[in-house]
């Protein structure tokens, strides 16, 4: 009885386990996002804010957010607002993180309602 429970809980966890070489492995899903107000920093803020409560999604690995930083260099795009990193062990995870109800709703009433403009990139190590 012991063993089977032992089981379900480890089954339960899905992708929240993970070992030191998924990690080198994982997902970075990085997302820039452009205001409709840009430079609005009461909406940068609540962008930050809300995905910060990404860390709380089963299998996310770590998220790190922050506002763009200006520079000079014409190498550098810092045509922004917020840019946002997170990182998850595989595809499976990744779907399940987009397809979470706190990123759903986070998406729905924070995102959507004040980004003009996303793009995402998606790479492994």
């Amino acid at each position: 009885m012991k063993h089977l429970i032992l089981v379900l809980i480890i089954g339960s966890l899905g992708c929240v386990s993970y070992e030191k070489d998924d990690r080198e492995k994982a997902i970075q899903h990085v997302v820039l996002c452009w205001l409709k107000e840009p430079g609005n920093q009461v909406h940068r803020n609540q962008i930050i804010e809300v995905s910060k409560t990404f860390r709380n999604i089963p299998g996310v690995l770590e998220v790190r957010v922050g506002e763009v930083i200006e520079s000079d260099r014409a190498i550098v795009d810092d045509s922004f607002d917020v840019a946002i990193l997170v990182v998850v062990p595989d595809g499976k995870c990744l779907q399940d993180y987009l397809d979470h109800p706190l990123h759903q709703t986070a998406k729905k009433k924070v995102l959507l309602p004040l980004v003009e403009k996303v793009v995402v990139y998606d790479f492994q190590e």
